[in-house]
C-alpha cells in the first residue's frame, strides 16, 4: 500500500458520509440494469428513474453557446460571473416570482451548477462542531460539506404524516444552539411536494428567532402543474435576512451538463460566499452564462417542458390507481413519490424499498430509485424518452400491464 493513502484526510476516513457510498443505491441499479441487458439483450427496460430532462436544451440557446464560443473576450475568466447574467437573474426572479428587491451586484452570483453552490456554502458557516438542519430525505451534498469541515448534520424527516413538510417544534435546544444552516428543497425531490405560503413565513420566522441562515433550494420551482404558481422563499417579508435561495438552469432548462445555476438573497451572505468562490473556481465559461441569459429571458421553455411533464403524469397516475397505488398527481417536479406495497399473492414479501426496486427492475424490468428513510418509498420520474404522446400512451400502459402481472398486495 502506498504511503499516500495514510496522509489521506481524516475527513475521508469517516465513510458514513462518503458520498459514494450515499450514491450506493444508484450504482447497485446501475449494476443491475447491465447485468439484465445481458442477460435479456431484447428486453425493452422502462426506465423511470431517470433524474434529468429527456429532451437537450432548446436550438436558439445552442446557436448562441456556438456563436459565443468563438468570439475572443469570452475566453477570459469569468471569476464571479458577468454582470449581464446577474441582471437577467433579477430579472428572472422579478418575472416568474414578482421579487424585485434584489441587488444584482450585490445580492446574486452564478455558480457551476447548484451542487457547486451547495458544497461551498458549510465552508462559509460551518465551524467544527456546529450542526446544519437537513430534511431527510434529502440532496446530500450540503450534508456531506457539513460533515468535510467538521460539524454536524441534524435530520428533521419528511413523512407522509406531516404532509412531508419538516418540523420545527421537535428539535432539541441544544441543536437549535448550535445549529447554523437549515437546508429546504421546495418542490421537493423525492416527494415533489411544493412549499406554501405559510410554509415559508414558519421557515423565515424559525430562522430569525433561532439565528440561522436558510439555504432553499428552488430547482425544480418553475416546474409546476395545474394552476400552481411557481413559488420564491425569497418573495415572503423577512426571507432575505435570514437567507438565500438557489436556482438552477438545469431541470427547467434542460440544461443539467452545461453547470448553471445562481444563488440570490441576504448581501452578507453572497458577500461571504463570493469569497469562497473566487478561491475556488474561476466561474462558468462566459459563453454558457450567455446561453443562460437566453434562458432565463425565455420562460417559455420552462413552460413547455412543464406541460410535457404534466401530460405524462396524468397519464402515469391513472395508471398506478388502476394498479392499486394510492396516489395523487404531484403539483410540481418530475417525480412521483410511491410508498411500497406489502408484498405480491404469490407471497413475496417486501422488508425495504430496495428489495421492492430491485423486484421490478429484475421481474418486470421497470427503474425506479427507493428511499428508506423515513419511510419506505419509491420514486418514478416522467422524465422517460418518449417521442411524442402516442409513444408516451404506449410506454405508460405497457408500464401497468408490467405491474399487474405482478400481482402486487397493498
Amino acid at each position: 500500500m502506498s504511503f499516500i493513502s495514510d496522509l489521506i484526510a481524516d475527513r475521508f476516513r469517516d465513510q458514513s458520509f462518503d458520498i459514494a457510498k450515499q450514491d450506493y443505491k444508484f450504482m447497485i441499479i446501475k449494476k443491475a440494469k447491465e447485468e439484465i441487458k445481458e442477460k435479456h439483450p431484447n428486453a425493452k427496460l422502462i426506465d423511470m428513474g431517470i433524474g434529468e430532462p429527456d429532451l437537450p436544451a432548446d436550438s436558439e440557446m445552442v446557436e448562441i453557446l456556438c456563436q459565443e464560443a468563438g468570439k475572443s473576450e469570452n475566453r477570459w475568466y469569468a471569476d464571479n460571473g458577468i454582470k449581464e447574467f446577474q441582471l437577467a437573474a433579477a430579472h428572472y426572479l422579478n418575472r416568474i416570482f414578482g421579487i424585485n428587491h434584489i441587488n444584482p451586484q450585490e445580492e446574486i452570483l452564478h455558480g457551476i451548477g447548484a451542487k457547486s453552490i451547495l458544497s461551498m456554502l458549510p465552508l462559509c458557516f460551518i465551524n467544527p462542531g456546529d450542526i446544519t438542519l437537513t430534511t431527510a430525505p434529502s440532496y446530500p451534498i450540503i450534508a456531506t460539506h457539513t460533515k468535510y469541515q467538521g460539524g454536524v448534520v441534524y435530520e428533521l424527516p419528511l413523512t407522509k404524516a406531516n404532509n412531508f413538510y419538516p418540523d420545527f417544534t421537535n428539535i432539541p435546544n441544544v441543536i437549535l444552539y448550535r445549529s447554523k444552516l437549515l437546508y429546504i428543497n421546495y418542490p421537493n425531490n423525492p416527494t415533489s411536494q411544493v412549499a406554501t405560503e405559510d410554509f415559508y413565513k414558519k421557515v423565515v420566522e424559525f430562522a430569525h428567532k433561532n439565528n440561522i441562515v436558510v439555504v432553499a433550494d428552488s430547482t425544480y420551482s418553475t416546474i409546476t402543474f395545474d394552476g400552481e404558481r411557481p413559488l420564491s422563499f425569497l418573495s415572503i417579508d423577512g426571507a432575505k435576512e435570514v437567507g438565500v435561495e438557489i436556482h438552477s438552469l438545469s431541470k427547467a432548462f434542460n440544461m443539467t451538463g452545461w453547470r448553471l445555476a445562481f444563488i440570490a438573497g441576504n448581501a452578507d451572505a453572497i458577500s461571504i460566499f463570493s469569497v469562497v468562490k473566487a478561491n475556488s473556481d474561476s466561474g462558468q465559461f462566459r459563453a454558457i452564462q450567455k446561453a443562460g441569459i437566453y434562458a432565463l429571458n425565455h420562460p417559455e421553455i420552462a413552460e413547455k417542458n412543464s406541460s410535457r411533464y404534466s401530460r405524462r403524469f396524468d397519464l402515469l397516475i391513472d395508471a398506478l390507481r388502476e394498479v392499486g397505488f394510492q396516489i395523487d398527481k404531484p403539483k410540481a417536479t418530475f417525480y412521483c413519490y410511491l410508498p411500497i406495497p406489502k408484498g405480491t399473492k404469490d407471497g413475496v414479501i417486501f422488508n425495504s424499498a430496495d428489495e421492492f426496486c430491485m423486484y421490478l427492475l429484475k421481474k418486470a424490468f421497470i427503474c425506479t430509485v427507493p428511499w428508506n428513510t423515513p419511510e419506505p418509498y419509491i420514486r418514478m420520474s416522467v422524465t422517460f424518452e418518449a417521442n411524442g404522446i402516442e409513444e408516451e400512451k404506449r410506454i405508460i400502459n405497457e408500464l401497468k400491464e408490467r405491474l399487474l402481472k405482478l400481482n402486487l398486495v397493498f
